[in-house]
């Protein structure tokens, strides 16, 4: 299904402004919404949008649980956890409604050998898990973290279609375009065990012993000769040991990318009123919309407030100027002037930005959340965050 051209908004409400506002609760409100995707460049917010969304979900009814893969484990603070690991931990203190909230964070090596001993006999297993280069590839390897990424996903919504413990799953991305590599990785790692030395590594397991031509022996030779005689043996042990397991790793990696394709998954793009950050969410919007995967809308964080006088950047400047021909010196009125005016020229040149962005993508609904004076540190600041992505009024 790659390559289509298809971008599916979420529920939509008028503002009258050139973008359509994203309509959070509604969102959140449908039974119909099984998995919210938040994605975005680096230090824009996603893993505190994505804890707020979470929280307001929960105490509008929802049975959620949140997923976080960023390394900086800000949810676990926030959400009042010692700390987070790969199993969904309740969060206590959500009020309202009849939801629940639990929270995780992604282990990759850990789900790595979930996966690993779900599909194998509990020798095959060990001698798997065991092995040096499992144990690199499953820490290290480009791309795992994003694959474990969808097992992970795929193991929470199986799960909850059996037990029935949670009807939404909120999924906080690594930043910047990684946070897209999920698409890719498990065409990465089929490349890798795919490919070519790995194939001839794996001939002389698959094979009689005829496959062991001069022309292999050269290469193995050599190997050695570079590797090392008990390198090269574990690397074709591995890899004789996980070709059994590979064709699951892939069925199971299909079986997600068509979930979060399908209609009950929504994404998020989150961005920050900065020109690197909306060209990145220009980005991501391109990328989902190639892909075909069902785009919600845009969150932009972080947005400057505008001050409560209606006097422009030009005007408070005239004044300034005004009052430096009248009174010969700086003045307290001239220098909150000069404040005035500098805070509206940036209220002003994002409004730009947002406006540049929404012309270029002019059905993508989005919402803005104002810039708060303080840290997210709890689950209070946390509702405040999901009351302003859903469009209420920041509080005095």
């Amino acid at each position: 299904m790659r390559g289509k051209q298809r971008t599916r908004v979420g529920p939509l409400a008028s503002t009258g402004e050139s973008a359509p506002a994203l309509d959070v609760d509604a969102l959140l409100d449908n039974p119909a919404t099984e998995i919210i995707v938040c994605c975005g460049s680096g230090g824009v917010g996603k893993t505190t949008t994505s804890a707020s969304l979470a929280l307001r979900a929960a105490e509008r009814g929802r049975k959620v649980v949140v997923l976080t893969i960023d390394p900086a484990r800000r949810l676990a603070q926030s959400m009042g956890i010692e700390a987070l690991d790969n199993t969904p931990r309740p969060v206590v203190g959500v009020q309202e409604g009849t939801g629940s909230l639990d929270a995780m964070m992604l282990d990759m090596k850990r789900t790595f050998d979930e996966v690993v001993e779900s599909q194998a006999s509990p020798e095959k297993a060990k001698q798997i898990l065991e092995n040096p280069f499992y144990i690199a590839l499953s820490s290290s390897f480009a791309g795992t973290q994003e694959y474990m990424a969808m097992e992970k996903l795929g193991q929470l919504y199986r799960d909850a279609k059996k037990s029935g413990d949670y009807d939404l799953i909120v999924v906080d991305t690594p930043p910047s375009r990684s946070a897209l590599d999920f698409l890719d990785a498990p065409e990465r790692l089929s490349s890798f065990l795919d490919g070519k030395f790995i194939r001839l590594l794996l001939a002389p397991a698959r094979g009689p012993a005829r496959l062991m031509t001069a022309g292999f022996g050269v290469i193995t030779n050599a190997l050695t000769k570079i590797l090392g005689a008990t390198v090269l043996q574990d690397l074709q042990m591995f890899v004789a040991a996980f070709d059994t397991l590979f064709g699951g790793f892939r069925q199971r990696a299909e079986k997600t990318f068509r979930l979060l394709q399908a209609d009950g998954t929504a994404f998020l793009v989150i961005a920050a009123p900065e020109p690197d950050a909306l060209r990145e969410a220009a980005y991501f919007v391109d990328r989902l919309s190639g892909e075909d995967m069902p785009l919600a809308g845009l969150v932009v964080n972080r947005a400057s407030v505008a001050p409560p006088s209606e006097l422009g950047a030009d005007e408070a400047m005239g004044a300034v100027e005004k009052l430096r021909r009248r009174d010969g010196e700086p003045s307290v009125t001239a220098g909150l002037l000069r404040l005035h005016a500098a805070r509206t020229r940036i209220v002003e040149r994002e409004a730009a930005l947002r406006e540049r962005f929404s012309v270029a993508n002019p059905r993508v609904a989005t919402a803005v959340v104002p810039a708060l004076s303080t840290d997210v540190h709890d689950l209070d600041g946390l509702r405040r965050i999901g009351g302003l992505l859903a469009g209420e009024a920041p509080s005095a």
